[in-house]
Protein backbone atom coordinates (compact mmCIF):
# COMPACT_ATOMS: atom_id res chain seq x y z
CA UNK A 1 0.00 0.00 0.00
CA UNK A 2 1.56 3.40 -1.17
CA UNK A 3 0.54 6.35 1.54
CA UNK A 4 0.90 9.63 0.75
CA UNK A 5 1.35 12.24 4.00
CA UNK A 6 0.46 15.62 2.68
CA UNK A 7 -0.24 19.21 3.52
CA UNK A 8 -0.37 23.01 2.54
CA UNK A 9 1.80 25.59 4.76
CA UNK A 10 0.71 29.42 5.35
CA UNK A 11 4.77 29.90 4.23
CA UNK A 12 7.16 28.22 2.09
CA UNK A 13 9.76 28.67 4.66
CA UNK A 14 7.66 26.05 7.17
CA UNK A 15 8.18 22.52 7.16
CA UNK A 16 5.68 20.06 8.80
CA UNK A 17 6.27 18.32 11.88
CA UNK A 18 3.12 16.30 12.35
CA UNK A 19 3.67 14.59 9.04
CA UNK A 20 7.25 13.11 9.81
CA UNK A 21 5.84 11.98 13.21
CA UNK A 22 3.06 10.08 11.57
CA UNK A 23 5.64 8.35 8.97
CA UNK A 24 8.43 7.39 11.99
CA UNK A 25 5.56 6.13 13.97
CA UNK A 26 5.02 3.43 10.65
CA UNK A 27 7.81 2.49 9.42
CA UNK A 28 7.86 -0.60 10.69
CA UNK A 29 4.64 -1.54 9.33
CA UNK A 30 5.00 -4.53 6.60
CA UNK A 31 3.81 -3.74 3.02
CA UNK A 32 3.51 -0.31 2.87
CA UNK A 33 5.60 2.54 1.64
CA UNK A 34 5.44 6.08 2.76
CA UNK A 35 5.84 9.33 1.00
CA UNK A 36 5.37 13.32 2.31
CA UNK A 37 5.01 16.09 0.00
CA UNK A 38 3.99 19.34 1.41
CA UNK A 39 2.87 22.39 -0.52
CA UNK A 40 1.68 25.88 0.37
CA UNK A 41 -1.35 27.97 0.40
CA UNK A 42 -0.16 30.30 -2.55
CA UNK A 43 0.14 27.05 -5.21
CA UNK A 44 -2.05 27.19 -8.22
CA UNK A 45 -4.71 24.64 -6.62
CA UNK A 46 -4.43 22.28 -10.19
CA UNK A 47 -0.87 22.11 -9.94
CA UNK A 48 -1.01 20.84 -6.38
CA UNK A 49 -3.97 18.62 -7.66
CA UNK A 50 -1.45 16.69 -10.66
CA UNK A 51 1.38 16.68 -8.12
CA UNK A 52 -1.13 14.42 -5.30
CA UNK A 53 -2.24 12.46 -8.62
CA UNK A 54 1.13 11.58 -9.91
CA UNK A 55 1.99 10.00 -6.74
CA UNK A 56 -0.90 7.16 -7.45
CA UNK A 57 -1.05 6.57 -3.78
CA UNK A 58 -3.49 4.00 -2.71
CA UNK A 59 -4.18 6.57 0.27
CA UNK A 60 -3.94 9.98 1.26
CA UNK A 61 -4.01 11.82 4.51
CA UNK A 62 -4.12 15.70 4.58
CA UNK A 63 -3.12 17.52 8.12
CA UNK A 64 -5.77 20.04 8.34
CA UNK A 65 -5.26 23.87 9.98
CA UNK A 66 -7.55 26.59 9.47
CA UNK A 67 -5.14 28.43 7.02
CA UNK A 68 -5.26 25.49 4.81
CA UNK A 69 -9.11 23.53 5.26
CA UNK A 70 -10.86 25.36 2.64
CA UNK A 71 -8.55 24.80 0.01
CA UNK A 72 -7.61 21.22 0.97
CA UNK A 73 -11.77 20.30 0.78
CA UNK A 74 -11.85 21.39 -2.85
CA UNK A 75 -8.56 19.52 -3.29
CA UNK A 76 -9.47 16.05 -1.62
CA UNK A 77 -13.42 16.78 -3.63
CA UNK A 78 -11.08 16.41 -7.10
CA UNK A 79 -9.04 13.69 -6.35
CA UNK A 80 -11.97 11.38 -5.49
CA UNK A 81 -13.80 12.35 -8.81
CA UNK A 82 -10.58 11.57 -10.81
CA UNK A 83 -9.26 8.75 -8.82
CA UNK A 84 -13.15 7.19 -6.83
CA UNK A 85 -11.17 4.43 -4.82
CA UNK A 86 -8.16 6.14 -3.37
CA UNK A 87 -9.01 6.37 0.48
CA UNK A 88 -8.97 10.14 1.87
CA UNK A 89 -8.13 10.80 5.21
CA UNK A 90 -8.14 14.33 7.06
CA UNK A 91 -6.32 14.90 10.88
CA UNK A 92 -5.15 17.64 12.40
CA UNK A 93 -6.50 20.37 14.89
CA UNK A 94 -9.20 21.79 12.49
CA UNK A 95 -11.14 18.53 12.04
CA UNK A 96 -9.98 16.67 15.10
CA UNK A 97 -13.14 18.22 17.20
CA UNK A 98 -16.11 18.19 15.00
CA UNK A 99 -15.41 14.68 12.76
CA UNK A 100 -19.08 13.66 12.26
CA UNK A 101 -19.70 17.70 10.87
CA UNK A 102 -16.63 17.49 8.79
CA UNK A 103 -17.67 13.75 7.08
CA UNK A 104 -21.27 15.45 6.70
CA UNK A 105 -20.10 18.27 4.62
CA UNK A 106 -17.20 16.91 2.74
CA UNK A 107 -18.21 13.40 1.05
CA UNK A 108 -14.68 12.87 -0.42
CA UNK A 109 -13.15 11.89 2.42
CA UNK A 110 -13.40 8.19 4.63
CA UNK A 111 -11.82 8.94 7.27
CA UNK A 112 -10.78 11.14 10.46
CA UNK A 113 -7.91 10.95 12.72
CA UNK A 114 -9.04 12.87 15.85
CA UNK A 115 -6.60 14.41 18.17
CA UNK A 116 -3.02 12.52 19.24
CA UNK A 117 -2.19 10.94 16.27
CA UNK A 118 0.72 8.88 16.12
CA UNK A 119 -1.05 5.51 17.57
CA UNK A 120 -4.24 5.95 16.27
CA UNK A 121 -2.13 6.56 12.80
CA UNK A 122 -0.42 3.47 13.30
CA UNK A 123 -3.19 0.71 14.41
CA UNK A 124 -5.18 2.21 11.48
CA UNK A 125 -2.49 1.37 9.01
CA UNK A 126 -2.13 -2.35 10.47
CA UNK A 127 -5.93 -2.05 10.21
CA UNK A 128 -5.88 -1.49 6.53
CA UNK A 129 -2.98 -4.15 5.59
CA UNK A 130 -5.12 -7.00 7.39
CA UNK A 131 -7.35 -8.93 5.20
CA UNK A 132 -10.35 -7.98 7.93
CA UNK A 133 -9.45 -4.49 6.66
CA UNK A 134 -13.25 -4.07 5.27
CA UNK A 135 -14.44 -4.59 8.99
CA UNK A 136 -15.41 -1.08 10.80
CA UNK A 137 -16.22 -2.84 13.95
CA UNK A 138 -12.26 -3.42 14.26
CA UNK A 139 -11.54 0.56 13.72
CA UNK A 140 -9.06 1.41 16.37
CA UNK A 141 -9.75 4.13 18.63
CA UNK A 142 -9.18 7.70 17.73
CA UNK A 143 -11.01 6.84 13.86
CA UNK A 144 -14.08 8.76 12.68
CA UNK A 145 -15.30 6.88 9.29
CA UNK A 146 -18.60 7.11 7.12
CA UNK A 147 -20.47 4.20 6.89
CA UNK A 148 -22.88 3.07 4.64
CA UNK A 149 -25.62 5.85 7.10
CA UNK A 150 -23.21 8.44 7.38
CA UNK A 151 -20.45 9.58 9.82
CA UNK A 152 -19.73 7.60 13.11
CA UNK A 153 -17.67 9.43 15.42
CA UNK A 154 -14.56 7.26 16.70
CA UNK A 155 -13.81 6.21 20.06
CA UNK A 156 -11.85 8.58 22.21
CA UNK A 157 -8.61 7.49 22.77
CA UNK A 158 -6.28 8.27 26.26
CA UNK A 159 -3.31 10.47 25.42
CA UNK A 160 -0.15 9.08 24.62
CA UNK A 161 1.84 8.52 28.46
CA UNK A 162 5.34 8.23 27.69
CA UNK A 163 6.16 10.61 24.43
CA UNK A 164 9.64 8.86 24.21
CA UNK A 165 7.47 6.09 22.34
CA UNK A 166 6.87 7.78 19.31
CA UNK A 167 9.87 7.28 17.57
CA UNK A 168 12.06 10.26 16.27
CA UNK A 169 11.38 12.18 13.10
CA UNK A 170 14.76 13.23 13.84
CA UNK A 171 17.01 10.86 14.49
CA UNK A 172 15.18 9.19 11.48
CA UNK A 173 16.24 11.88 9.25
CA UNK A 174 12.53 12.44 8.28
CA UNK A 175 12.00 16.30 8.66
CA UNK A 176 13.18 18.53 6.20
CA UNK A 177 15.64 20.60 7.94
CA UNK A 178 16.74 22.59 4.70
CA UNK A 179 13.84 25.33 5.40
CA UNK A 180 14.63 28.27 7.25
CA UNK A 181 12.34 27.20 10.18
CA UNK A 182 11.30 24.16 11.53
CA UNK A 183 9.14 23.22 14.18
CA UNK A 184 10.01 20.76 17.21
CA UNK A 185 8.34 20.23 20.72
CA UNK A 186 9.70 18.82 24.06
CA UNK A 187 5.95 18.63 25.64
CA UNK A 188 2.50 18.49 24.76
CA UNK A 189 -0.48 19.97 26.87
CA UNK A 190 -0.29 23.27 29.23
CA UNK A 191 -0.69 24.23 32.58
CA UNK A 192 -3.88 26.48 31.69
CA UNK A 193 -7.17 26.22 30.55
CA UNK A 194 -7.77 28.82 28.28
CA UNK A 195 -11.12 29.05 26.91
CA UNK A 196 -9.91 30.45 23.50
CA UNK A 197 -7.40 27.57 23.27
CA UNK A 198 -7.84 24.25 21.82
CA UNK A 199 -4.92 23.50 24.38
CA UNK A 200 -7.34 23.13 26.96
CA UNK A 201 -9.24 20.21 25.76
CA UNK A 202 -6.15 18.96 27.61
CA UNK A 203 -5.33 18.30 31.16
CA UNK A 204 -1.92 18.26 32.06
CA UNK A 205 1.47 18.26 30.35
CA UNK A 206 3.22 15.49 29.30
CA UNK A 207 7.16 15.66 28.46
CA UNK A 208 9.80 14.21 26.35
CA UNK A 209 12.61 12.67 28.55
CA UNK A 210 15.31 15.13 28.82
CA UNK A 211 17.60 12.45 26.98
CA UNK A 212 15.71 12.43 23.62
CA UNK A 213 15.46 16.36 24.00
CA UNK A 214 19.37 16.82 24.58
CA UNK A 215 19.53 14.20 21.29
CA UNK A 216 16.95 15.70 19.12
CA UNK A 217 18.19 19.21 19.30
CA UNK A 218 21.75 18.10 18.92
CA UNK A 219 20.51 17.01 16.01
CA UNK A 220 18.87 20.43 14.95
CA UNK A 221 21.92 22.07 15.79
CA UNK A 222 24.62 20.02 14.03
CA UNK A 223 22.12 20.58 10.50
CA UNK A 224 22.59 24.28 11.36
CA UNK A 225 18.92 24.68 11.22
CA UNK A 226 18.31 28.52 10.85
CA UNK A 227 14.98 28.95 13.43
CA UNK A 228 14.22 26.07 15.56
CA UNK A 229 10.45 27.21 16.67
CA UNK A 230 8.98 25.01 19.58
CA UNK A 231 5.20 24.51 19.91
CA UNK A 232 5.25 23.63 22.81
CA UNK A 233 2.69 25.55 24.61
CA UNK A 234 4.19 26.55 27.49
CA UNK A 235 8.10 25.82 27.67
CA UNK A 236 8.71 27.07 31.23
CA UNK A 237 6.00 25.13 32.93
CA UNK A 238 8.68 23.35 34.85
CA UNK A 239 11.08 26.22 35.62
CA UNK A 240 13.66 23.54 36.65
CA UNK A 241 13.32 21.96 33.22
CA UNK A 242 13.08 25.24 30.87
CA UNK A 243 16.54 25.79 32.72
CA UNK A 244 18.35 22.48 31.88
CA UNK A 245 17.15 22.57 28.24
CA UNK A 246 18.84 26.32 27.87
CA UNK A 247 22.05 25.79 29.20
CA UNK A 248 22.08 22.58 27.24
CA UNK A 249 21.03 25.09 23.95
CA UNK A 250 23.87 27.60 25.09
CA UNK A 251 26.79 24.94 25.86
CA UNK A 252 26.31 23.45 22.13
CA UNK A 253 24.45 26.07 19.45
CA UNK A 254 26.66 27.01 16.54
CA UNK A 255 24.33 29.58 14.88
CA UNK A 256 20.28 28.51 14.96
CA UNK A 257 17.72 31.00 16.97
CA UNK A 258 15.35 29.12 19.40
CA UNK A 259 11.73 30.40 19.14
CA UNK A 260 10.15 29.53 22.54
CA UNK A 261 6.57 30.10 23.97
CA UNK A 262 6.47 31.00 27.67
CA UNK A 263 4.32 32.43 30.22
CA UNK A 264 6.60 35.08 31.77
CA UNK A 265 4.99 35.36 35.10
CA UNK A 266 6.17 31.54 35.32
CA UNK A 267 9.64 32.66 35.18
CA UNK A 268 12.40 32.23 38.41
CA UNK A 269 15.17 34.48 39.03
CA UNK A 270 17.44 31.25 38.55
CA UNK A 271 15.96 31.59 34.57
CA UNK A 272 16.11 34.88 34.85
CA UNK A 273 20.47 34.33 35.40
CA UNK A 274 20.42 31.28 32.70
CA UNK A 275 18.98 34.28 30.59
CA UNK A 276 21.28 36.53 30.83
CA UNK A 277 24.20 34.52 29.56
CA UNK A 278 22.26 34.43 26.16
CA UNK A 279 23.78 36.19 23.16
CA UNK A 280 21.47 38.82 21.78
CA UNK A 281 19.34 37.23 19.16
CA UNK A 282 19.68 33.87 20.09
CA UNK A 283 16.70 33.30 21.88
CA UNK A 284 12.99 34.79 20.89
CA UNK A 285 10.19 34.62 23.49
CA UNK A 286 6.33 34.45 22.37
CA UNK A 287 4.60 36.08 25.61
CA UNK A 288 0.64 35.56 25.71
CA UNK A 289 -0.48 38.86 27.49
CA UNK A 290 -3.77 38.51 25.93
CA UNK A 291 -5.14 41.03 28.14
CA UNK A 292 -4.41 43.05 31.14
CA UNK A 293 -7.96 43.46 32.83
CA UNK A 294 -7.89 40.95 35.67
CA UNK A 295 -12.16 40.10 35.05
CA UNK A 296 -11.36 39.34 31.48
CA UNK A 297 -8.39 36.94 32.13
CA UNK A 298 -10.52 35.13 34.89
CA UNK A 299 -13.98 34.99 32.34
CA UNK A 300 -11.94 32.77 30.21
CA UNK A 301 -10.24 30.88 32.88
CA UNK A 302 -6.37 32.46 32.13
CA UNK A 303 -5.02 32.07 35.55
CA UNK A 304 -1.88 34.76 35.23
CA UNK A 305 -1.31 37.39 37.08
CA UNK A 306 -0.76 40.27 34.73
CA UNK A 307 1.39 42.53 37.60
CA UNK A 308 4.00 40.14 37.54
CA UNK A 309 3.91 39.04 33.98
CA UNK A 310 4.47 43.04 33.03
CA UNK A 311 7.50 42.93 35.48
CA UNK A 312 9.22 39.49 34.50
CA UNK A 313 8.57 41.00 30.77
CA UNK A 314 10.80 43.79 32.01
CA UNK A 315 13.21 42.32 33.48
CA UNK A 316 13.65 40.06 30.28
CA UNK A 317 14.18 43.66 27.95
CA UNK A 318 16.50 45.05 30.85
CA UNK A 319 18.83 42.46 31.65
CA UNK A 320 18.79 40.15 28.74
CA UNK A 321 19.80 39.78 25.37
CA UNK A 322 16.02 37.63 24.48
CA UNK A 323 14.34 38.83 21.81
CA UNK A 324 10.59 39.54 23.37
CA UNK A 325 7.17 39.28 21.55
CA UNK A 326 4.22 39.98 23.25
CA UNK A 327 0.74 39.08 22.13
CA UNK A 328 -2.88 40.31 22.59
CA UNK A 329 -6.42 39.19 21.69
CA UNK A 330 -8.90 41.54 21.21
CA UNK A 331 -12.62 40.87 21.95
CA UNK A 332 -12.06 38.95 25.29
CA UNK A 333 -15.09 38.70 27.20
CA UNK A 334 -15.42 42.02 29.35
CA UNK A 335 -13.11 43.91 27.36
CA UNK A 336 -14.33 47.08 25.38
CA UNK A 337 -12.49 48.94 22.81
CA UNK A 338 -11.31 51.44 25.67
CA UNK A 339 -9.82 48.45 27.64
CA UNK A 340 -8.13 47.18 24.81
CA UNK A 341 -6.32 50.23 24.49
CA UNK A 342 -5.15 50.06 27.82
CA UNK A 343 -3.56 46.52 27.93
CA UNK A 344 -1.57 48.15 24.90
CA UNK A 345 -0.65 51.10 26.95
CA UNK A 346 0.83 48.61 29.32
CA UNK A 347 3.23 47.46 27.00
CA UNK A 348 5.19 50.13 25.24
CA UNK A 349 7.09 50.92 28.44
CA UNK A 350 8.51 47.52 28.48
CA UNK A 351 10.09 48.29 25.04
CA UNK A 352 9.51 44.64 23.62
CA UNK A 353 10.65 43.62 19.97
CA UNK A 354 7.42 43.23 18.64
CA UNK A 355 3.82 43.65 20.03
CA UNK A 356 1.06 41.31 17.47
CA UNK A 357 -2.14 41.93 18.02
CA UNK A 358 -5.18 40.01 16.79
CA UNK A 359 -9.12 39.99 17.30
CA UNK A 360 -10.51 36.74 19.24
CA UNK A 361 -11.13 33.55 16.51
CA UNK A 362 -13.53 31.22 18.32
CA UNK A 363 -12.06 28.27 16.92
CA UNK A 364 -13.95 24.38 17.13
CA UNK A 365 -13.38 22.79 19.90
CA UNK A 366 -12.56 25.40 22.42
CA UNK A 367 -14.71 26.53 25.41
CA UNK A 368 -14.88 30.01 23.92
CA UNK A 369 -17.40 28.43 21.44
CA UNK A 370 -20.47 28.13 24.43
CA UNK A 371 -19.28 31.70 25.97
CA UNK A 372 -19.55 33.17 22.30
CA UNK A 373 -23.19 31.67 21.99
CA UNK A 374 -24.20 32.87 25.74
CA UNK A 375 -22.72 36.02 25.50
CA UNK A 376 -23.97 36.49 21.75
CA UNK A 377 -20.70 36.86 19.99
CA UNK A 378 -20.57 37.27 16.30
CA UNK A 379 -18.04 35.54 14.41
CA UNK A 380 -17.27 34.14 10.94
CA UNK A 381 -18.37 31.11 10.54
CA UNK A 382 -15.87 29.66 7.81
CA UNK A 383 -11.98 29.79 8.96
CA UNK A 384 -10.06 31.51 10.64
CA UNK A 385 -13.51 32.14 12.80
CA UNK A 386 -12.59 35.40 13.48
CA UNK A 387 -15.26 37.64 15.25
CA UNK A 388 -17.11 40.32 14.01
CA UNK A 389 -19.02 41.98 16.99
CA UNK A 390 -19.54 41.25 20.18
CA UNK A 391 -21.53 42.80 23.46
CA UNK A 392 -18.22 44.76 23.62
CA UNK A 393 -16.81 45.78 20.22
CA UNK A 394 -18.32 46.80 17.27
CA UNK A 395 -18.05 45.94 14.01
CA UNK A 396 -16.40 48.97 13.13
CA UNK A 397 -14.02 48.90 16.67
CA UNK A 398 -12.84 45.37 15.35
CA UNK A 399 -11.85 46.55 12.22
CA UNK A 400 -10.29 49.58 13.82
CA UNK A 401 -8.28 47.34 15.65
CA UNK A 402 -7.09 45.10 12.78
CA UNK A 403 -5.70 48.82 11.57
CA UNK A 404 -3.91 49.57 14.85
CA UNK A 405 -2.28 45.94 14.47
CA UNK A 406 -1.24 46.58 11.25
CA UNK A 407 0.47 49.88 11.74
CA UNK A 408 2.12 48.17 14.72
CA UNK A 409 3.84 45.53 12.19
CA UNK A 410 4.61 48.63 9.34
CA UNK A 411 5.74 50.88 12.14
CA UNK A 412 6.97 49.16 15.49
CA UNK A 413 7.25 45.24 14.55
CA UNK A 414 9.21 45.80 11.49
CA UNK A 415 12.09 48.05 13.51
CA UNK A 416 12.61 50.24 10.60
CA UNK A 417 10.90 53.54 13.15
CA UNK A 418 12.94 52.55 16.37
CA UNK A 419 13.98 56.33 16.34
CA UNK A 420 11.22 58.16 15.10
CA UNK A 421 9.37 56.23 17.49
CA UNK A 422 11.26 57.11 20.77
CA UNK A 423 10.95 60.62 19.80
CA UNK A 424 7.52 60.24 19.85
CA UNK A 425 6.67 58.70 22.80
CA UNK A 426 8.88 61.68 24.89
CA UNK A 427 5.95 63.69 23.78
CA UNK A 428 2.84 61.63 23.28
CA UNK A 429 1.64 57.91 24.62
CA UNK A 430 2.37 55.26 21.82
CA UNK A 431 -1.01 54.13 22.06
CA UNK A 432 -3.20 57.60 21.36
CA UNK A 433 -0.21 57.74 18.17
CA UNK A 434 -1.65 54.43 16.87
CA UNK A 435 -4.71 54.89 17.55
CA UNK A 436 -5.10 57.81 15.98
CA UNK A 437 -2.89 57.21 13.30
CA UNK A 438 -5.15 54.42 12.36
CA UNK A 439 -7.76 57.16 11.43
CA UNK A 440 -5.50 59.25 9.82
CA UNK A 441 -4.25 56.20 7.26
CA UNK A 442 -8.18 55.53 6.53
CA UNK A 443 -8.98 59.28 5.71
CA UNK A 444 -5.69 58.60 3.52
CA UNK A 445 -7.22 55.67 2.00
CA UNK A 446 -3.51 54.46 2.25
CA UNK A 447 -4.59 50.58 2.14
CA UNK A 448 -2.66 47.56 0.69
CA UNK A 449 1.19 47.45 -0.04
CA UNK A 450 2.72 50.62 1.22
CA UNK A 451 6.41 51.87 -0.41
CA UNK A 452 8.96 51.96 2.30
CA UNK A 453 9.07 55.85 0.81
CA UNK A 454 5.37 56.68 1.56
CA UNK A 455 6.15 55.20 5.02
CA UNK A 456 7.90 57.74 5.66
CA UNK A 457 6.11 59.97 4.17
CA UNK A 458 2.83 58.94 5.83
CA UNK A 459 4.46 59.11 9.21
CA UNK A 460 6.01 62.53 8.48
CA UNK A 461 2.80 64.00 7.40
CA UNK A 462 0.88 62.46 10.32
CA UNK A 463 3.19 63.10 13.23
CA UNK A 464 4.48 66.75 12.31
CA UNK A 465 0.18 67.43 13.00
CA UNK A 466 0.13 65.65 16.34
CA UNK A 467 3.30 66.60 17.78
CA UNK A 468 4.53 70.14 19.36
CA UNK A 469 5.66 72.32 17.62
CA UNK A 470 9.34 71.98 19.60
CA UNK A 471 9.28 68.64 18.43
CA UNK A 472 9.70 68.71 14.75
CA UNK A 473 13.16 69.10 14.58
CA UNK A 474 14.08 66.32 16.01
CA UNK A 475 11.07 63.94 14.55
CA UNK A 476 12.56 64.82 11.55
CA UNK A 477 15.95 64.14 12.55
CA UNK A 478 14.94 61.10 13.76
CA UNK A 479 13.17 59.92 10.79
CA UNK A 480 15.85 60.64 8.51
CA UNK A 481 18.29 58.75 10.50
CA UNK A 482 16.14 55.43 10.02
CA UNK A 483 15.51 56.00 6.64
CA UNK A 484 19.26 56.20 6.31
CA UNK A 485 19.71 52.76 8.03
CA UNK A 486 17.53 51.17 6.48
CA UNK A 487 17.72 52.33 2.60
CA UNK A 488 20.19 54.53 0.58
CA UNK A 489 18.86 57.97 -0.15
CA UNK A 490 19.32 58.16 -3.47
CA UNK A 491 18.42 61.55 -5.15
CA UNK A 492 15.33 61.65 -6.28
CA UNK A 493 14.25 58.74 -4.31
CA UNK A 494 14.06 60.55 -0.95
CA UNK A 495 11.01 61.41 1.44
CA UNK A 496 9.95 65.05 1.21
CA UNK A 497 11.41 66.01 4.67
CA UNK A 498 15.13 65.12 4.08
CA UNK A 499 17.28 68.20 4.27
CA UNK A 500 18.47 69.54 0.86
CA UNK A 501 21.85 70.15 2.22
CA UNK A 502 22.55 66.42 3.11
CA UNK A 503 24.71 64.91 -0.11
CA UNK A 504 26.68 62.21 -0.58
CA UNK A 505 29.74 60.98 1.09
CA UNK A 506 31.69 61.21 -1.88
CA UNK A 507 31.01 64.61 -2.24
CA UNK A 508 30.97 66.00 1.79
CA UNK A 509 34.38 63.88 2.77
CA UNK A 510 38.14 63.23 1.88
CA UNK A 511 38.71 60.42 0.20
CA UNK A 512 41.04 59.22 2.24
CA UNK A 513 38.79 59.01 4.94
CA UNK A 514 35.58 57.72 2.85
CA UNK A 515 39.09 54.83 2.03
CA UNK A 516 40.10 54.51 5.57
CA UNK A 517 36.07 53.64 6.78
CA UNK A 518 35.93 51.34 4.32
CA UNK A 519 38.64 49.05 5.05
CA UNK A 520 36.66 48.32 8.79
CA UNK A 521 33.68 47.00 6.43
CA UNK A 522 33.16 43.12 5.10
CA UNK A 523 32.72 43.00 1.26
CA UNK A 524 31.79 39.67 -0.36
CA UNK A 525 33.10 39.29 -3.72
CA UNK A 526 31.21 40.94 -6.15
CA UNK A 527 29.08 43.36 -4.09
CA UNK A 528 28.16 46.97 -4.64
CA UNK A 529 29.32 49.73 -1.85
CA UNK A 530 27.85 52.70 -1.34
CA UNK A 531 27.99 55.23 1.15
CA UNK A 532 26.17 58.57 2.84
CA UNK A 533 26.96 61.19 5.41
CA UNK A 534 24.74 63.37 7.81
CA UNK A 535 25.08 65.26 9.97
CA UNK A 536 23.10 65.22 13.44
CA UNK A 537 22.05 66.23 16.64
CA UNK A 538 22.29 63.16 18.43
CA UNK A 539 23.90 60.31 18.10
CA UNK A 540 20.94 57.61 17.17
CA UNK A 541 22.96 54.43 17.20
CA UNK A 542 22.23 54.27 20.90
CA UNK A 543 18.79 53.97 22.68
CA UNK A 544 18.46 56.64 24.72
CA UNK A 545 20.19 58.91 21.53
CA UNK A 546 23.58 60.48 23.18
CA UNK A 547 23.61 64.48 23.16
CA UNK A 548 25.61 65.60 20.52
CA UNK A 549 26.90 66.69 16.78
CA UNK A 550 27.69 63.99 15.39
CA UNK A 551 28.75 63.36 11.69
CA UNK A 552 27.66 59.80 10.31
CA UNK A 553 28.77 57.58 7.59
CA UNK A 554 26.16 55.13 6.44
CA UNK A 555 27.91 52.08 4.09
CA UNK A 556 25.52 50.41 2.32
CA UNK A 557 26.69 47.03 0.81
CA UNK A 558 24.06 44.82 -1.57
CA UNK A 559 25.60 41.70 -3.21
CA UNK A 560 23.33 38.80 -5.40
CA UNK A 561 21.49 36.84 -2.72
CA UNK A 562 22.39 38.32 0.37
CA UNK A 563 19.94 41.35 0.54
CA UNK A 564 20.99 44.58 1.27
CA UNK A 565 23.72 45.24 4.98
CA UNK A 566 24.23 48.93 6.07
CA UNK A 567 26.88 49.50 8.81
CA UNK A 568 26.74 52.78 10.42
CA UNK A 569 30.21 54.72 11.34
CA UNK A 570 31.01 58.46 12.87
CA UNK A 571 33.12 60.31 11.04
CA UNK A 572 36.68 61.26 12.68
CA UNK A 573 37.17 65.22 13.71
CA UNK A 574 37.90 67.11 10.41
CA UNK A 575 37.10 64.77 7.93
CA UNK A 576 34.40 67.24 6.67
CA UNK A 577 35.25 68.91 3.68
Amino acid sequence: MKILLTTLHAKYIHASLALPYLKAATTEIPETQTVIREFTVNEARSVILREILAEEADLVAFSCYIWNIELIARIAADVKKVRPGTLLVAGGPEVSFSAEEFLLENCAFDYVICGEGEKSWQEFLVHLTKEAAASYSALPAGIAYRSKNGPVPGQERAAIGNLDEIPSPFALGLVDTSKPLVYYETSRGCPFSCAFCLSSREKGVRSFSLARIRSDILYLIRNEVQVVKLVDRTFNYDAGRANEIWNFILAHNRSSTFHFEIAADLLTDENIRTLTKVPAGMFRFEIGVQAIGKETLARVGRTSDPDLLLAKVQQLTEQTGVTVHLDLVAGLPGEDFSGFLASLERLFPLNPQHIQVEPLKVLKGSPMVKIAAQEEYAFSAGPPYTILRTPYLSFEEIGHIEEISRLLDLYFNSGRFRSSLYTVARYLALTAFFNTMAYFIKKESATGQISLKNLFELMWRFGVGMLPAEAGNSFREALCYDFCRGEYPATGLRPSFFPEEWKSASESLNRNTIDSVLTKVEKPFGSRVRTFTASFSQDYRFSPPKSGQVDLIFIYISASGQGLRVEIFSAPPAALK
